[in-house]
């Protein structure tokens, strides 16, 4: 098929047509190999096309030339980019040298990127001039990878927001002492308190600072660019040691068709980077911040900034995880949740372990005495070690069924995620909540506690009634929709 195409190409027949069929033949790696052969090293039938009179064909020819991978194309290839006129043509030139080894062009590739940034750029030149900027900006980064800053901005009071559960919102506000706390629909907000104060706390999902940018017009991009851009540079410059620039992405919250976020995020963001002069510039891989738009009821936006440049340490451990694992800051929710009944130096049992993050929170939320992890599955329990370790806690884990263990004193406290089962496995699932019930009495004291985080709460409930030796303290909704609940209980007989 691909010498068939080649043979078209090369007498002239349906050019456009069989090029781009030959280039489509030519993305995979097979592909690839035979176009290579039917070149045989000879691309003057390529170079010879770039100077066609239709663009769609200096474009295909270009690509081409470029998966050939002939590092004696580049200044070919160069030559034709710098001669194009056709400028949605353009940034296909240079994705085809992207490929090749570019260095001796950085200077005139960098020459060509402050031209397109200081350029005044028409309607409808705007989406081809911008693609051009970005492929060009992602070229230069292959080769002058930037600058980490380094957050110095610990002991500052700036507005926050914390995205928490929604329905325990307020597990996180209690250990907010001293701060002025508005609750947000997903999380709340806090002011006067220095960042250093907020980073520790375990049961938030993600910090985000609040900044003022003005008035942001939804229906008008091109300007909330140009006004996020001052003001984001001052924020970031106040909080950061380093000069610019700074890489950033931008995530849109709002009710924008799909099909067009793209391009609406695209004439924000190269706004933000004319009015900084390149002080601020987009990335989809390099960025350090992430600059997150709410759409407001009013028509305008609220900016917020999530930063990459403050190490998240709080859940540093778990590198490890299985399929089934919680997440870490529902581990710790539940843990925060439980504290009042929880007691220092408890001896704590988790049977369905996992990889030890339930455990490691519990211990994090009030310091434990000997715990034990319990996971039939042994690559759990492996990941669990290695998870504890950086932990820096102390827990001796068993691969071995529950429903088997045996020890010779009892726990004060159970703690665990409680298994799940597909539809299918409702009955299978109900057995083991009921198997559970019975064991846990073996190995709970008298006035010991149960702290379980289940998705499965009226089968919790039933097994309550059918158990009189638990007795309910407390249940926490964490979420409507899967009826996730935390549990505390305690063994009364």
């Amino acid at each position: 098929m691909i010498r068939e195409l080649y043979e078209n190409v090369k007498n002239g027949v349906e050019i456009r047509k069989n090029l781009i069929a030959l280039r489509d033949a030519g993305k995979d790696g097979a592909g690839r190999s035979a176009l290579a052969e039917a070149f045989g090293g000879d691309f003057t039938l390529l170079t010879n096309l770039l100077a066609s009179e239709d663009p769609k064909i200096r474009k295909n020819a270009a690509l081409i030339l470029g998966e050939m991978e002939s590092e004696e194309m580049l200044p070919i290839l160069f030559d034709a980019y710098q001669r194009e006129t056709t400028l949605y043509i353009r940034p296909d030139y240079l994705k085809a040298i992207s490929g090749l080894e570019y260095r001796p062009f950085l200077e005139e590739l960098r020459k060509r990127l402050g031209e397109l940034r200081d350029m005044e750029i028409s309607e409808e030149s705007q989406k081809h001039i911008s693609e051009e900027f970005r492929v060009l900006q992602s070229m230069m980064l292959r080769y002058e990878k930037p600058k980490k800053h380094q957050f110095c901005g610990y002991k500052k009071k700036k507005e926050l927001l914390l995205l928490t559960n929604r329905c325990q919102r307020e597990a996180t506000a209690r250990q907010l002492s001293g701060a002025r706390i508005k609750m947000l629909a997903g999380g709340l907000c806090v002011k006067g308190l220095a960042v250093d104060a907020v980073l520790p706390l375990r049961t938030y999902s993600e910090l985000l600072f609040a900044f003022d940018a003005g008035v942001l017009p939804i229906d008008n991009p091109a300007d909330t660019g140009a006004r996020l851009a001052p003001a984001l540079l001052a924020f970031l410059c106040e909080l950061h040691r380093g000069e610019p620039p700074f890489f950033f992405r931008i995530e849109l919250k709002g009710r924008c068709e799909p099909e067009k976020k793209g391009a609406y995020i695209r004439r924000i963001s190269d706004a933000m980077e004319k009015v900084s002069d390149g002080k601020l510039i987009n990335s989809v891989t390099d960025y350090e911040l992430e600059l997150r738009l709410l759409e407001r009821k009013d028509g305008t936006f609220a900016p917020m900034v999530k930063l990459f440049t403050i190490p998240e340490k709080r859940f540093a451990y778990r590198k490890e995880f299985v399929a089934a694992s919680i997440a870490p800051v529902n581990a710790a929710l539940t843990a925060e949740l439980a504290r009042p009944f929880l007691k220092e130096k408890a001896q704590i049992l988790d049977p369905f372990c996992g990889v030890g993050t339930m455990l490691i929170e519990r211990s994090k939320a009030v310091p434990a005495g000997t715990m034990y992890g319990i996971d039939i599955f042994g690559e759990a329990i492996e990941k669990a070690r290695e998870n504890t370790k950086r932990a820096d806690e102390q827990v001796y884990y068993i691969n071995k069924d529950f429903f088997t263990f045996e020890h010779e004193y009892l726990f004060d406290e159970i703690i665990t995620n409680m298994p799940q089962a597909a539809a299918e496995g409702r009955d299978e699932l109900r057995r083991l909540y009921r198997a559970f019930f019975e064991k846990a009495g073996v190995h709970l004291k008298m006035d010991g506690m149960m702290i379980l985080y289940s998705t499965e709460p009226g089968l919790v409930s039933d097994m309550l009634g059918a158990n009189p030796i638990y007795r309910l303290l407390k249940r926490f909704l964490l979420n409507e929709k899967s009826k996730t609940t935390v549990f505390v209980i305690q063994r009364v007989r």
